[in-house]
C-alpha cells in the first residue's frame, strides 16, 4: 500500500475542495440561467401589461377594429369552456392509458403502445389542428368549440398518460402485495389503494399539461376560428385567448397591442393561480413509505 505523506494528503484534499467549489459554481449558474429567463417573461408581461388591465377588459366583448376600448370577455369564456372540455374528454382517457402502461404494460404491446404516446405527444400541434380541420370541421361544414377541445384533447392525453405511468410507478409494492394478501382482486387494487396514492402526482400531471393547452393558438386557427361575441355554444365559432393574442399582437392598432401583452398577462396569472391552488390541496409528488 502506498503511504502519503502530510502534504500530499493536503494537497489531495485543497484540489477536492476546490473542484467541489467549482462544480458547486456550475450548477448555480446553470439553475440560474434555466430560472432567469422565467423572470424576464414575467417583468415584461407585468410592464407591458398592467397598464391595459381593467374592468371593461373582463366585462366587454371585442369592438369592432379601429374604435378604441372594449374588452376580451369572449375570450375569456371560450378559453373556459375548450379548456375544460378538453380536460373532461382528457383525463380518464389519459389516466386510463398510463395506469395500463404502468400496471399491464409490461410486455410487448405495453412498449409498443408506450412508443405511440411518446410519438404522439412530439407531434406539433399545428399538426393536431389540421387533423382535427380534416376530421370535424371540413365534414361539418363549419368552425365549432367542440373541434378546438378535440385538438387540445389530443395534446392533453400524452402529456398526462406518461406522467400517470410514472406515479403509479412509485407507488410502493408492498402496497399492492397488503392488498392481493387482503383478498382484494387487481382491478380493485388499482382503483382503490394505487390511484389513490397516486393522485397528487397525477394532479400535478393534469396541472402541466392544462398549462401546455391553455396557451394553444395553432390547433384553435383550424378548428374554433375566433368569435368577437361571447357565446356557450360548443357547436358553433367560439373565441379563444391564445387566438385572440395572436389577433392583437399581429394588428396595427395600438391598443389592440396593449390589449394583447394584458391578456398574456391574464392568461399566465391564471395558471399560476390554479397551479398554486392545486399543489396546496394535493401537494406535488406521491408519498412513498416503505
Amino acid at each position: 500500500m502506498t503511504a502519503y505523506s502530510a502534504e500530499q494528503w493536503e494537497a489531495g484534499y485543497r484540489r477536492r475542495r476546490a473542484m467541489n467549489r467549482l462544480m458547486t459554481g456550475v450548477m448555480v449558474l446553470a439553475t440560474a440561467m434555466a430560472v432567469i429567463p422565467l423572470f424576464l417573461i414575467l417583468f415584461y408581461l407585468i410592464r407591458n401589461g398592467i397598464g391595459g388591465i381593467n374592468l371593461d377588459l373582463f366585462t366587454q366583448d371585442p369592438n369592432r377594429p379601429g374604435r378604441v376600448g372594449g374588452g376580451v370577455k369572449s375570450a375569456l369564456m371560450g378559453s373556459g369552456i375548450m379548456v375544460g372540455l378538453a380536460v373532461a374528454m382528457g383525463v380518464p382517457v389519459a389516466v386510463g392509458c398510463g395506469v395500463f402502461l404502468a400496471e399491464f404494460g409490461q410486455n410487448r404491446a405495453g412498449l409498443v403502445m408506450r412508443f405511440l404516446v411518446d410519438v404522439l405527444a412530439g407531434i406539433p400541434s399545428i399538426t393536431v389542428g389540421l387533423f382535427v380541420y380534416g376530421l370535424i370541421v371540413l365534414p361539418q361544414k363549419q368552425f365549432t368549440a367542440f373541434a378546438g377541445a378535440v385538438a387540445l384533447a389530443i395534446i392533453f392525453v400524452p402529456i398526462v398518460a406518461r406522467i400517470t405511468e410514472e406515479m403509479v410507478l412509485l407507488v410502493p409494492r408492498s402496497l399492492r402485495e397488503a392488498a392481493y394478501a387482503l383478498g382484494a382482486p387487481r382491478w380493485k387494487t388499482v382503483l382503490r389503494v394505487i390511484l389513490p396514492t397516486a393522485v397528487p402526482g397525477i394532479v400535478t400531471g393534469v396541472m402541466l399539461a392544462l398549462s401546455r393547452i391553455a396557451g394553444e393558438a395553432a390547433p384553435l386557427l383550424f378548428t374554433a376560428l375566433g368569435n368577437q361575441f361571447s357565446s356557450t355554444d360548443v357547436f358553433h365559432a367560439m373565441d379563444a385567448l391564445p387566438l385572440r393574442i395572436f389577433v392583437y399582437a399581429t394588428g396595427p392598432y395600438d391598443y389592440w397591442h396593449e390589449q394583447a401583452w394584458a391578456m398574456s398577462l391574464i392568461l399566465v396569472g391564471i395558471i399560476l393561480a390554479i397551479s398554486l391552488i392545486v399543489r396546496t390541496l394535493f401537494g406535488t409528488r406521491v408519498t412513498v413509505r416503505q
